[in-house]
């Protein structure tokens, strides 16, 4: 969403408010935790020469009572104590009028609690005596949640009033900049781009919990710059923590520390900042729904999910299907709509759903009533039809389970296939991991060469990346049981014990392969380094054999569909 269409939409609620006052709509209601912002919003519409009869604006509350807003403050107004009272008072009042009442969806029954039906009466009584009055009158009622009892359904209009758009949000970023120019002990270097950035990454907090974070940023660090951005994430966390459903992965994971999987690292690279206004201005561009990564297990599939975060900055929310599905009737699609207007609310966000096979897959039972189908249609829907830049990355090890209609294109950008790793992709993961985890106490001899890498990734054809690593990790803990200095022996011999993956489960390789041959593209870039031969002996004649049967099915299985990046 642009800036123009997000002021557009500040001012169609603004709009909306004031033509259901003009028009003598006796109750509205407005669902927010944003009282100062709907109060300002509905004093400044009560003011405005747009409303034609300006009116006086009342609040009451629980806590404070009655109290009328005049431009140098409030004055506290006696004897109106309960809700009851501040309908009669509005109901009486001879001026044209807007009462704001707080909190009063208690008494609509919730939590267990019963309802105050002398209340709803009191109410169906003064909404049709204000259609009536002889002076405009409107009650607003204000509250964090929707709870409207059957009885008031026709008489209470519910007016959506939606988080701050980025343009109040630049406003308020731009003001508490301006206010903390002159302080000596702050360092401000942000440019256009950089506040546009922040911004963005404050969307989904209300406009009290934008300024915290602003403010925190400053106070923490000394400083305002792009490097905040974390903490601003940060604030978002406590957001996505509070649903139950959603969990925020906070990860340092950087693409640079995932071996191989070069076209799938470019494609993910050229839409950085695609959510940013430049793309949708400059190039007419939307930003991209999502990915789906299927492939072998233990191929960077997960990995890749936790880097793109760290790549464009990004909160990364993990949806647990196995949270959605619950026992109440109902429950699980309420659980995944909300898991959705979570995702959105703190959009621009990262919705991971991993294994999303055991989750919406063609196998799941009817055992359910058939609230998986209805959660998966939910979820189906919004990933055609969403606005808010929320990026969808799956991840499926048996992609041959997931329904037809999940794959299609308009739900997913693109389908990569991960695949096992290439020669030249197995070195990069080895001097990945040897770095990572050696030390100088422990490896004042060993030197990571190229020739030593070589020699690896020969010695380890058809493991996948998590094998790599355990190989790694079994190494050190050969030196470590002996108290030594780790040696290349050690890396050999754990590999020499190891039965990967391709072997125990070459059919279900193969299968994933021709699955992928007509449907995904590569994560890989093309490698002839397949083509390696091992020397020649009996043993090596019989891997030789294997090795040239495998890479021709890789051949056949990536040169079904390629990108050129």
């Amino acid at each position: 969403m642009t800036a123009t269409e997000q002021l557009e939409g500040i001012k169609k609620t603004e709009q909306y408010l004031t033509n259901l006052f003009k028009a003598r709509f006796p109750f509205v209601y407005v669902p927010t935790w944003e009282e100062i912002r709907i109060v300002e919003l509905i004093t400044n519409i009560a003011n405005s020469q747009a409303i034609k009869v300006k009116r006086e604006v009342f609040i009451w509350s629980s806590t404070e009572g009655m109290k009328k807003n005049l431009a140098e403050g409030q004055e506290k107004i006696s004897n109106v104590d309960t809700p009851n009272d501040a309908l009669k008072f509005i109901d009486d009042y001879n001026k044209p009028a807007i009462l704001i009442l707080k909190d009063i969806h208690t008494l609509f029954g919730t939590q267990g609690k019963s309802a105050d039906y002398n209340f709803i009466r009191k109410i169906r009584d003064v909404a049709g005596s204000l259609k009536n009055a002889e002076y405009s009158k409107n009650v607003v009622i204000i509250a964090p949640t929707l709870v409207l009892p059957v009885e008031l359904q026709k008489d209470i209009t519910v007016v959506d009033f939606d988080l701050p758009e980025l343009s109040e949000i630049k406003e308020l970023l731009e003001k508490m900049i301006e206010d903390m120019s002159s302080n000596p002990n702050l360092l401000i270097d942000i440019d256009e781009n950089g506040k546009e950035v922040l911004c963005k990454a404050a969307q989904g907090l209300t406009m009290q919990e934008a300024e915290n974070a602003f403010a925190r940023a400053m106070a923490t660090r000394g400083q305002l710059t792009m490097d905040e951005i974390d903490i601003i994430l940060e604030e978002k966390c406590q957001v996505i923590k509070k649903t139950g459903i959603l969990e925020f992965i906070n990860t340092k994971l950087k693409i640079d520390d995932i071996g191989g999987l070069e076209n799938l690292k470019q494609w993910l690279l050229k839409r950085n900042n695609s959510w940013l206004g430049k793309a949708q201005k400059d190039y007419n561009l939307p930003a991209p729904k999502g990915v789906l990564i299927t492939g072998v297990a233990g191929c960077g599939k997960s990995l890749t999910a936790k880097a793109i975060s760290s790549m464009w900055q990004l909160p990364l929310l993990r949806l647990d299907i196995g949270k959605i599905f619950s026992g109440l009737l109902g429950s699980s699609e309420e659980n995944m709509r909300k898991a959705i207007q979570t995702a959105e609310a703190v959009a621009p966000s990262i919705l991971w759903v991993d294994e999303i096979e055991k989750g919406f897959g063609t196998t799941r039972g009817e055992m359910d009533g058939g609230a998986a189908t209805r959660v998966f249609g939910t979820f189906l829907t919004w990933m055609q039809e969403k606005t808010k830049p929320v990026f969808v990355i799956a991840t499926a090890n048996n992609i041959s389970c997931l329904p037809p209609e999940l794959l299609r294109k308009g739900r997913f950008d693109e389908i990569f296939f991960t695949d096992l790793p290439t020669y030249n992709e197995r070195k990069v993961i080895f001097k990945l991991h040897l770095e990572k985890r050696l030390k100088d106490s422990i490896s004042e001899d060993f030197k990571v060469t190229d020739k030593l890498l070589d020699k690896l990734s020969k010695e380890t054809e058809g493991f996948v990346g998590a094998e790599i690593e355990q190989v790694v990790i079994s190494a050190l803990f050969e030196a470590y049981s002996q108290d030594r200095e780790l040696t290349e022996d050690d890396l050999f011999k754990v590999i020499k014990n190891t039965v990967p993956l391709s072997t125990t489960q070459s059919e279900q390789i193969l299968a994933i392969r021709e699955w992928a041959n007509e449907r995904a593209v590569s994560a890989t870039a093309h490698d002839e380094s397949y083509n390696y031969i091992p020397e020649e002996t009996e043993e090596t004649t019989r891997k030789k054999a294997k090795a040239k049967k495998d890479t021709e099915t890789v051949k056949r299985a990536r040169g079904g569909r390629t990108i050129d990046f």
